[in-house]
This record gives C-alpha cells, sequence and structure tokens, in this order.
C-alpha cells in the first residue's frame, strides 16, 4: 500500500532511514547524529569535574562489629565487606552446605547450585522449626494463593491442576508398588 505526504512516497517496506534521506537528510533533523560530535554529548568526558563525592569525610566506612555470627566473603576479594547482614546466620544442614558452596569461586556453577540448593533446604528446615514450636504454616496465604485467586485465576486452576495429577500419579504408583 502506498501513501502519498508531501510529495514523498511511502511504501510498507521503506525502511526508516531511507524515509529519512527522502526527507531532506540528517542536517533537517534537529538533534540527529548528536553524539558524532564527542563535543556535542552530555555525558562526554565521562569524568565530571569537579567530582561528585568531593569533600567526603571518610575513605571506608567503619567496619560492622561481627558478634560472633559466620559471614560467609567470596574468596576472590580478601576481608570483608565493612557492612554486611547478620539478620539469617547459617545454621543446621542448609548452613553446612553454603560453608561448602563458598569454597569454589563465584564463576564456577557449583558455588551457585550449591547455594540454590541450600536456600530450599533453609525453606525445609523453617517448616519444620515452624512445626516443632507447634505453629503450622498456612501454605495458602504464605505462597500468594488469595492474590493468585484474584488476580491470576486461569493460571491457579493450571496450577492446581498440575498438582492434582502429580499427587494422584504418586498415590497411583505407590498403591500400584504395594500390591506387587
Amino acid at each position: 500500500m502506498d501513501t502519498t505526504q508531501n510529495d514523498v512516497v511511502y511504501t510498507e517496506h521503506t525502511d526508516p532511514t531511507a524515509r529519512r534521506r527522502q526527507q531532506g537528510g540528517r542536517d533537517t533533523v534537529n538533534g540527529w547524529g548528536a553524539d558524532l560530535d564527542p563535543a556535542n554529548r552530555p555525558a562526554y568526558p565521562k569524568e565530571r569535574t569537579p567530582p561528585r563525592l568531593d569533600h567526603v569525610h571518610w575513605d571506608r566506612p567503619a567496619e560492622q562489629p561481627n558478634r560472633g555470627v559466620r559471614v560467609f566473603h567470596s574468596n576472590e576479594r580478601p576481608g570483608m565487606t565493612p557492612i554486611y547482614g547478620t539478620t539469617v546466620p547459617p545454621k543446621k544442614l542448609s548452613g553446612m552446605l553454603r560453608s561448602f558452596a563458598f569454597r569454589f569461586s563465584e564463576n564456577d556453577m557449583r558455588h551457585w547450585l550449591v547455594l540454590l540448593m541450600a536456600d530450599r533446604i533453609d525453606m525445609g528446615e523453617g517448616i519444620l522449626e515452624d512445626l516443632a514450636h507447634g505453629h503450622v504454616p498456612n501454605f495458602f496465604a504464605e505462597m500468594g494463593g488469595r492474590a493468585e485467586w484474584r488476580y491470576n485465576r486461569a493460571g491457579f486452576v493450571r496450577k492446581a491442576l498440575i498438582a492434582s495429577a502429580a499427587v494422584g500419579l504418586a498415590i497411583y504408583f505407590l498403591r500400584r508398588s504395594r500390591d506387587e
């Protein structure tokens, strides 16, 4: 389909640069090619004069005192960062796995896979700890069941059907193996 505007013929397959050339080139477009000349670039030079962090009252933040909690840090960097979190100290099997993971470099896949596994195990340990203290977790609410039902009903139904099928298959295979 061809349309005519200001005596220039546009087709569906005309690329945008060809259209600009037909309209008069770069010189007629305000700001076109501004980054070709470094003097016209707002981010050039990259260093600010004066620097942004001028008159800083410290060279490095004061180190956070360690209150006996084990804190893991990368084996690729010397020492600890000045500030770190200690709200969830490593414990039990997940803590042992985290300790094992930090023996590897951060560019090693084992480091990250073991940390992922430790997170899943930590979640299970938390559920068992809740049950040991007499608190039964409300999985439906904690996993966003109400919001899922309200805003993504089709996804909720699909997940429920898949979970029901998985549980049904598990029961079927357990009963079948017990009867044999």
